[in-house]
């Protein structure tokens, strides 16, 4: 069995992941707590880590079942085949969550600018500054190497 990826309708990410469980898939929605200000008072909310997403542990012959789920979209698809999550990564998401030290949490995608350390690939912990990001691909600045490199994906 393996963790998959699926996405959902915007706000939907708890509802889905309540529908999911009663019925019977295992799934996580990893939360955050963060205090939501209205001009009248502060409450504690339970917002999810990562916005329309819902992980989900099953097989793969199962995959279809998360569809009769009211909220779910569709897998997130990673180079053509639809996204595994290692048990080790989820592990970690639920440990870090737990921290008591753990004040503010935010998830947000690469952008242009940001310094980056490649953690795989021929250049390996080299750090990179993202020079540009399309729909198939991120050009990255290697100062130290003189060199752009172009990562294409599918």
């Amino acid at each position: 069995m393996n963790w998959y990826v699926v996405y959902t309708k915007p706000k939907w990410e708890k509802k889905v992941a309540d529908k999911l469980n009663q019925l019977g898939i295992e799934c996580y929605c990893p939360l955050i707590t963060q205090i939501k200000q209205w001009s009248d008072r502060k409450k504690k909310v339970e917002t999810p880590l990562f916005n329309s997403y819902v992980f989900v542990h099953l097989s793969d012959s199962d995959r279809n079942l998360v569809f009769q789920a009211q909220g779910v979209v569709r897998y997130l698809f990673w180079l053509g085949k639809a996204a595994i999550v290692k048990d080790q990564e989820i592990e970690i998401i639920r440990t870090s969550l737990k921290d008591p030290n753990l004040s503010d949490v935010s998830v947000s995608a690469i952008q242009v600018g940001d310094k980056i350390k490649l953690e795989s690939g021929v250049f390996i912990n080299q750090n990179a500054i993202v020079q540009e990001v399309s729909n198939n691909y991120y050009v990255l600045v290697l100062e130290a190497l003189g060199c752009v490199l172009k990562i294409k994906y599918k």
